[in-house]
């Protein structure tokens, strides 16, 4: 197997080869790593090919060294088709000997959770731990599981089912999928002050990705009249899961219970069109001194919503 560096005539190829990928998702994509400024990150991504064909992908950049995984994105690590394990194994192997010969230093690998993958399989993170990888860090994240054929509301808990069906009798208030990201932004950054932080994304980075990717983003708007109140932005992220990137209300707002119809509506939305979870991110304590410290107040909110906890992995190794 050899393993070469991308670059830009494999684009086409690349992102064709994640969408028929057992564990891609957008993140994986060139056309989603496109929205970055020119030069915001020197990227050194990482075709495996063999007799020619593409076996696997790795996006990501080296520094001082290190090839980190993903960069300037949610989830990266190495995407492949449904492999065997012996397939795995050679993967792993090439890799390790590629940054032998290139004087890496260190792999630090953080893939999607398994809910990503169209067939679970595992084979690729057992070998990695055979050939030497440790864990460096886990991330807590949860998911509701769509299952076919039920009542989700039913699966809310009892308070969380009384404040939705509540909001349906507030004669004002409306969901509406649209695309004011003018209206969405404000209040997204007024959101992560209160926890003295910032969006992942300025408002152009959002303009840019949904330029580039116009079926991936889904934005929901919650209106009292006319006025925008909250909001949620979903990033389709591959055929399996809709991610929710971002949730956020104005707070003054807490009794009409925005964030418990929207997570109604993003809910509906996925299901009705065949995604198998809605992950509603990680809950990480943002301002513990250990990055792994739970946010518990986080976590139980998302449970209301009978989300269960799913982990983001980073795999680690020192050559």
């Amino acid at each position: 197997m050899e393993v070469i560096k991308y670059s830009e005539e494999w684009k086409e190829k690349w992102d064709r080869f994640v969408l028929q990928s057992n564990n891609g998702t957008i993140f994986h994509l060139q056309k989603f790593l496109d929205y970055h400024t020119p030069g915001k990150f020197n990227f050194d991504h990482l075709i495996f090919l063999k007799k020619g064909k593409i076996e696997a992908l790795l996006p990501g950049a080296i520094k001082n060294g290190v090839f980190e995984s993903p960069i300037g994105a949610s989830y990266g690590s190495i995407v492949t088709k449904d492999i065997k394990f012996a397939e795995a194994m050679e993967i792993i192997s090439a890799l390790l000997d590629y940054g032998s010969r290139n004087k890496i230093t260190e792999f630090e690998l953080t893939s999607a959770p398994m809910i990503y993958e169209k067939y679970q399989n595992q084979n690729l993170e057992f070998a990695m731990r055979w050939l030497g990888f440790n864990y460096k860090l886990h991330y807590i994240s949860s998911a509701i599981n769509l299952r076919k054929g039920e009542d989700y509301l039913l699966r809310f808990s009892p308070t969380t089912r009384r404040n939705v069906r509540k909001t349906f009798r507030i004669k004002d208030l409306r969901i509406e999928i649209n695309e004011r990201y003018d209206q969405f932004y404000p209040i997204l950054v007024e959101n992560k002050a209160k926890h003295d932080a910032k969006p992942t994304h300025s408002y152009d980075d959002l303009i840019r990705l949904k330029q580039l990717l116009p079926e991936n983003l889904v934005l929901f708007m919650v209106y009292l009249g006319d006025k925008p109140i909250g909001g949620s932005l979903l990033f389709l992220a591959n055929k399996n899961v809709a991610l929710c990137f971002y949730n956020m209300m104005l707070y003054e707002y807490t009794d009409y219970k925005p964030m418990h119809r929207i997570m109604y509506d993003v809910v509906n939305y996925a299901t009705e069109r065949g995604f198998s979870y809605v992950d509603i991110g990680v809950s990480q304590d943002t301002k513990a001194e250990n990055p792994m410290t739970p946010s518990m107040s986080l976590i139980e909110f998302k449970e209301q919503f009978d989300a269960k906890t799913i982990m983001r992995n980073t795999l680690h190794i020192k050559l």
